[in-house]
C-alpha cells in the first residue's frame, strides 16, 4: 500500500508538471507581471524586514532556548501555569514586541519548543503583530476612532479566546507534549534581574533599528527624536548589551572593545549608510561566538538552527503571496478589481472574504492602514475592513508554512481557521453598527 501511494504521488507530480507546462500562459502580459511581483515582494522584505528585523528575532530566540530556563518558562506560560497569568503575559509580551506576522515566528517556536503550552503561545503568536500600539494609534487617527477601538478590543479578546481554545481542543495532546518534555529538578539558573537586562537590551534593539519615520497622523516630539537618533540609540543599546554579555554571560571584555571599534570605524567610513555598520555589527559578534564554548556556543547553534527551520519558508511564502496578490497597488495574478468587488457592502460572504483574503496576504508593520484606506476609498465596506485588520497582519501565507513546521497541519489548520471565522463575524457585527 505504502510502495502504490509513493508511485500515486510520482505520478501526480508529473502530471502537475505536464499540465503546467501545457496550460500555462508563460507569454501573457498578467503571469509575467505576477512572477516580476514575486520577486520585487521578495526583494523588498530582503531589504526592509531581514537584516533589522528577522535576524535580531532569531538571535532572540536562540536566546530564549537556551539563556531562559524551562523552570522560568513553565512558571509564566506553561500548561499549568495560572491562566490569568499565563495569558496576560503572552499577550503584553506581543504588544511589547510589536512586529510583524514573519518576525514573530522564531521568538514563538523558541518559547514553544522551551515548554510554554499552546494556549498562551498561541496567545503571544496573535498578539505580537495585532495588538501594535502604534499601528492601532494609526487606525483611529487614519480610518476613524471607532475602527481603532474595534480592531484594540477584538485583538485582545481574539489571543486570549483563540489560545484558551485551541488549549482546550488540544489539551490531551499538549498533556503528552509536556510529559514528553521531562521537568525534573529545577534548574538553577542565574536571577531574574539579570535575565530581564539581557533579553530588555536585545527587544529595545529590536524595536529602536526598526522604528518607523513618523507621518502627520503618529508625528510626536518624542518618536521624531527617538527617530533622528535611532542609530545613536541603537549603538549605545548594543555597547550596553556587549556589556551585560561580559558581566552577566563570560563573553570576554576585550572582545566587546576590539567589536565596538571596528564597528565605529564602518560607521565613520560610511556615515550615510548606519545599515552597513549594523550588518557589520552582527558578523563580528557571529564570528566570535563561533569560537565560544559552553552557552554562548548553543545561542549560535540554536540561532542557525531557527534561521534554518523558518528563513526558506518565508522566501517561498513570500514569493507565493507576491505572485498572487502583489505588492500594494500593483497588480499580479489576482485582478485587484475583484478583492475589491468581493469586500463591497456588509455581507457575511463579503466579511468573509476580507478575513481569508488578509489571512493569506503578507502586511509589513503598518503598511494594513494606507492599504485599507484606499480599499474604503474603493468601496469596502467597514466591517470587511476590520475584518481584515483582525486577520491581516496575524496571519500571512509564509507564517502559515513556518506555523506548520512547528504545530503540525492539524493545529495549524484550526489556529487559521479560528482567526478567520472571528474576524469575519467580528467583521460583520461590526459592520451593522457602524454601517
Amino acid at each position: 500500500m505504502t510502495e502504490r501511494l509513493k508511485q500515486l504521488k510520482i505520478l501526480g507530480i508529473m502530471l502537475a508538471i505536464f499540465g503546467a507546462a501545457y496550460f500555462v500562459p508563460f507569454t501573457a502580459p498578467r503571469f509575467l507581471n505576477g512572477l516580476h511581483e514575486a520577486f520585487f515582494m521578495l526583494q523588498e522584505y530582503a531589504r526592509l524586514h531581514v537584516l533589522l528585523c528577522l535576524v535580531p528575532a532569531l538571535f532572540i530566540a536562540g536566546a530564549v532556548s537556551v539563556f531562559i530556563s524551562k523552570d522560568s518558562v513553565m512558571r509564566f506560560l506553561g500548561a499549568k501555569a495560572k491562566k490569568w497569568l499565563a495569558y496576560t503575559v503572552a499577550a503584553l509580551s506581543g504588544a511589547i514586541l510589536a512586529v510583524c506576522s514573519c518576525t514573530i515566528l522564531p521568538l514563538f517556536s523558541g518559547i514553544y519548543k522551551r515548554g510554554a503550552g499552546l494556549g498562551p503561545a498561541i496567545a503571544f503568536l496573535y498578539s505580537g503583530p495585532a495588538i501594535n500600539i502604534l499601528a492601532i494609534v494609526m487606525t483611529a487617527r487614519i480610518l476613524g476612532l471607532e475602527m481603532g477601538i474595534a480592531r484594540t478590543v477584538g485583538a485582545i479578546v481574539f489571543s486570549v479566546v483563540i489560545g484558551f481554545i485551541m488549549h482546550m481542543m488540544f489539551r490531551k495532546e499538549e498533556q503528552a507534549r509536556q510529559d514528553s518534555l521531562g521537568f525534573g529538578e529545577p534548574e538553577k539558573g542565574r536571577p531574574l534581574w539579570q535575565t530581564l537586562i539581557h533579553f530588555g537590551l536585545m527587544i529595545l534593539i529590536l524595536i529602536v533599528v526598526n522604528w518607523a519615520k513618523p507621518n502627520p497622523n503618529t508625528y510626536t516630539p518624542v518618536t521624531d527624536w527617538i527617530y533622528a537618533y535611532r542609530w545613536i540609540l541603537t549603538g549605545v543599546l548594543t555597547l550596553l548589551f556587549g556589556i551585560s554579555l561580559s558581566v552577566f554571560y563570560g563573553f570576554k571584555m576585550w572582545k566587546v572593545l576590539v567589536s565596538v571599534i571596528m564597528v565605529s570605524g564602518v560607521g565613520l567610513f560610511f556615515p550615510a549608510q548606519p545599515l552597513i555598520a549594523f550588518v557589520t555589527a552582527v558578523f563580528v559578534f557571529s564570528l566570535w561566538l563561533v569560537f565560544e564554548t559552553g552557552e554562548l556556543k548553543d545561542w549560535l547553534d540554536s540561532t542557525w538552527d531557527f534561521a534554518k527551520l523558518i528563513i526558506p519558508l518565508l522566501f517561498m511564502g513570500v514569493m507565493i503571496a507576491g505572485a498572487l496578490l502583489g505588492r500594494p497597488g500593483n497588480e499580479a495574478w489576482i485582478p485587484n478589481r475583484w478583492i475589491e468587488a468581493a469586500v463591497g457592502g456588509n455581507s457575511l460572504l463579503a466579511n468573509f472574504f476580507a478575513a481569508i483574503s488578509g489571512a493569506f496576504m503578507y502586511f509589513a508593520t503598518l503598511t494594513e492602514v494606507p492599504i485599507l484606506q484606499g480599499l474604503l476609498g474603493s468601496g469596502m465596506g467597514k466591517g470587511p475592513a476590520l475584518a481584515l485588520l483582525l486577520a491581516g497582519p496575524a496571519l500571512s501565507l509564509p507564517s502559515m508554512l513556518v506555523i506548520n513546521t512547528v504545530l503540525g497541519p492539524k493545529k495549524t489548520a484550526t489556529y487559521v481557521g479560528l482567526v478567520v471565522v472571528f474576524s469575519t463575524i467580528t467583521g460583520y457585527f461590526f459592520g451593522v453598527f457602524f454601517a
